[in-house]
């Protein structure tokens, strides 16, 4: 049995790790998980309702088109309904553009350090990959456009930027688009989007008329809180929505996945307290870490990226051993830990770990 030569190395995913898993490797009562960027208010009510009455429809095949959901959404966000593509989560989209348009031998570009599924999904396609080191914490654009050749497919961008949390102003970004080669697909990934506040953030989809090589992805995951779910979503050219579908699975997306996404959509209160919640939450994490005189990205996600001068994968097995994961190995940032934003119960907990953790640290050095 020989698997492709290309995927041998590839590492598997590695998610934040569970909360009883940690629980029971070491004998703690309480763990908390600010690891994986989920919604620590969960998920609206009308999305429970609806699954609730959905439950006992689970022997039938879902919708493999989600044409119900598919029609709100473009309602909601103003595009014609040939123009959207639904996966299980935002990441099943990547792998379809993968898988879609990337041959042995097609280069593609992304930032060295970003959402490593775009990576994951080019390596098993044998692509050759460019990788563009990021500038203060954000995307280099001029240097992916200076590193756009004529065998380049697929460049990707990050917006906010997974781990670091930064945006691309709105300027910077029409720019860059007016730019890139027609030939080229650009996939804009606004998985955090929704939570930015920032006036001088792209919102992609506002510009997909005027650019027709440019894909945005979306999730349900983030700050709709229905990760376990596995529902996202791409908005596009109808033309490359078609394509992408074309290699689509069929029934991809489940039931429950299909009608709590739909009412989701439809409570605008339930996902303006998360924004407005999240936004408190990052202003007390920025906050605690100046007065630390700690480093960090601005965030405008639902996470921050802070650079505890230590080496990060040392603070993170001394967080987990007190009960609290959070992230951290960046091969650029090998003094940076990522931490989500959790409730105010949480964040505080975390920022007192983090002092006792360092404090102790310093002891040692």
């Amino acid at each position: 049995m020989q698997p492709k030569l290309n995927i041998m190395h590839l590492p598997v995913y590695q998610p934040g790790k569970p909360v009883e898993d940690v629980k029971r490797e070491l004998g703690l009562d309480e763990v908390i998980k600010l690891a994986s960027n989920e919604n620590p208010r969960g998920y609206s009510p009308l999305a429970k309702a609806a699954m609730l009455e959905e439950i006992d429809q689970l022997h039938l095949y879902p919708d493999g088109a989600s044409v119900e959901l598919t029609d709100v959404l473009a309602k909601k966000i103003n595009v014609d309904t040939d123009q959207i593509i639904f996966g299980t989560g935002s990441s099943d989209i990547i792998l379809m553009i993968a898988r879609a348009f990337l041959v042995a031998g097609d280069e593609t570009v992304m930032a060295d350090e970003t959402f490593s599924q775009y990576k994951h999904n080019a390596e098993i396609e044998n692509v050759k990959l460019v990788e563009v080191p990021l500038k203060d914490g954000k995307h280099d654009l001029p240097a992916m456009l200076a590193a756009t050749t004529d065998k380049t497919k697929v460049l990707w961008i990050c917006n906010p930027n997974n781990p670091t949390g930064t945006i691309i102003a709105h300027e910077d970004m029409l720019s860059f688009l007016d730019q890139v080669p027609k030939h080229v697909l650009v996939v804009l990934d606004e998985a955090y989007g929704e939570y930015v506040f920032d006036d001088n953030f792209t919102d992609g989809v506002q510009l997909l008329d005027k650019f027709k090589n440019l894909v945005v992805l979306r999730t349900f995951s983030k700050v709709y809180g229905l990760a376990a779910n596995r529902i996202g979503y791409g908005v596009g050219n109808a033309a490359v929505i078609r394509t992408i579908n074309q290699v689509r699975e069929p029934f991809n997306t489940g039931r429950l996945a299909q009608v709590a996404a739909k009412a989701s959509l439809q409570d605008d209160a339930f996902l303006e307290q998360c924004r407005v919640t999240n936004r408190a939450g990052l202003d007390y994490l920025h906050g605690e870490f100046t007065r630390m005189n700690l480093e960090f990205f601005e965030g405008h996600g639902n996470f921050v990226m802070v650079d505890v001068r230590k080496p990060s994968m040392e603070v993170f097995n001394l967080m987990l051993r007190k009960g609290i994961i959070i992230r951290a190995g960046w091969k650029q940032y090998p003094t940076y830990i990522r931490v989500s934003v959790g409730t105010q119960e949480q964040n505080e907990k975390f920022i007192n770990v983090l002092e006792q953790v360092l404090t102790d640290l310093a002891v040692l050095a």
